[in-house]
């Protein structure tokens, strides 16, 4: 077990710049024995326990003044069943070498978000997903846990075994043990075409549920201060593979999603009266394009260019007033927005605090470039999402307490009571968990 290079904790910060924390200390277990004996040895001294992973998140879910457990060297893949289509992988894992070590192995997960830079717990945990009309979250693919409790145990779950437990820990937001193994259901590496193509706003919401129905994945990009839209559909293909052409692909996931827009957001930055101008001609640069590939390469992209973000998920059926009502309050206001507004879809789960539990959703997820200020337009923003009995994404900015959760999540009273018995001393306990879970 080791602390930081130089025996000391530092700071901690988020990619987004926007959570900063100073633990008491930090611990790198390499073994899941290593990590159970460090929240033992932080109950002995009085201090609460926090797993990281990449920072991904943009709340402080992850933020504590104890004991920071850095999960980096548990990594890696455990087991591969494939007569049960399971691969069991270790908490720090990295989704890219997930992604990367499955697909070595003629599998993939089902469905996925569009980074790939999480670990599979810290993603899990705060419910990431992509979008999908049938498929669901990431941790809606989980068939197994491991955890260790507040006591030091290491506890293990399913649908068979401690069935409450594995309910809610899929997505457990860091408060009800410490993640250090999970099992995903994989199937036969399969191929995705995408279609990309621009579209006005106003058609892709009066086609919305058409689109939605006739596509396996379906979203798009409003570009706000302008009615433009560009929309992608992905779907199973039987062949044969038509990548994107590297030069292509350079000149538009990295030249133009990248560094012209890091370029257009610095210009907007810093001459915000420009940023509707920038706007129409950013959301007119990408041209329709369609493509065949293997999932990974299909649903995620590099996001090289940092943001800040808030994102709630809606009942399916509310997404066109949401959104006109957001183009609305944009439209009227002297906001100024350089970055697209995102639109993606899950169907209903079974996971108590997941954004989709027990209802068909869809997402709507605002960013601002990291840098500029972005309260203004989130406030306006989660006023428009709450009126529409909004769920907050646990890992992005939210204002949301307690009492509105509870009344948002019919099972909320169940995950608080479990909560209660694993973590009885509340040793996985910060800021962020007192304000949504309460004390």
């Amino acid at each position: 077990m080791s602390t930081t290079a130089s025996g000391q904790s530092g700071t901690w910060r988020n990619w987004g710049g926007n959570v900063v924390a100073r633990p008491a200390r930090e611990v790198t277990p390499a073994s899941v024995e290593e990590l159970a004996a460090a929240v033992r040895q932080a109950a002995e001294d009085g201090l609460k326990v926090k797993a990281v992973g990449t920072g991904h998140s943009f709340t402080a879910i992850a933020a504590t003044d104890g004991v920071l457990i850095r999960p980096q060297l548990l990594t890696g893949i455990r087991a591969i069943d494939r007569d049960a289509m399971t691969v069991t992988v270790e908490a720090g894992t990295p989704l890219k070498r997930l992604n990367l070590a499955l697909a070595r192995e003629g599998l993939s997960l089902t469905n996925m978000g569009d980074i790939m830079e999480q670990t599979v717990s810290g993603a899990t945990s705060t419910g990431t997903h992509g979008t999908g009309r049938e498929s669901a979250s990431i941790a809606a693919q989980i068939r197994g846990l491991e955890l260790v409790t507040a006591d030091g145990s290491v506890l293990t779950c399913s649908e068979k075994e401690n069935p409450e437990v594995f309910a809610a820990a899929r997505i457990g937001l860091g408060a009800l043990g410490i993640v250090t193994a999970i099992t995903f259901a994989v199937e036969p590496l399969f191929l995705l075409t995408a279609r990309e193509e621009p579209m006005p706003f106003d058609r892709v919401l009066s086609e919305f549920d058409q689109l939605w129905a006739e596509n396996e994945h379906f979203e798009f990009y409003w570009f706000p201060h302008t009615g433009n839209t560009n929309t992608k559909r992905n779907n199973r293909s039987a062949g044969p593979e038509k990548p994107v052409g590297q030069l292509t692909g350079w000149f538009e996931d990295e030249f133009l999603s990248n560094g012209v827009f890091q370029v257009a957001n610095w210009v907007g930055r810093a001459a915000p009266a420009t940023i509707p101008a920038i706007a129409r001609i950013s959301s007119r640069a990408l041209s329709a394009r369609t493509y065949t590939d293997i999932p990974y390469k299909v649903f995620t992209s590099p996001r090289r260019v940092r943001f800040v973000e808030m994102e709630y998920a809606v009942p399916r059926e509310a997404l066109g007033d949401t959104l006109r009502e957001l183009k609305a309050m944009v439209d009227r206001s002297n906001l100024r927005v350089s970055f697209p507004v995102e639109v993606r879809t899950a169907p209903a789960d079974d996971i108590t605090l997941s954004t989709a539990s027990g209802r068909d959703s869809a997402y709507v997820a605002v960013h601002m470039f990291k840098g500029t200020p972005y309260q203004a337009y989130f406030t306006a923003a989660e006023r428009i999402f709450t009126a529409h009995e909004g769920r907050p994404h646990w890992g992005k900015v939210h204002t949301r307490d307690t009492a509105y959760f509870a009344e948002a999540y019919p099972r909320f009273a169940e995950f608080t009571a479990l909560r209660d018995r694993l973590d009885p001393d509340r040793r996985f306990q910060n800021d962020y968990l007192r304000r949504v879970l309460g004390a």
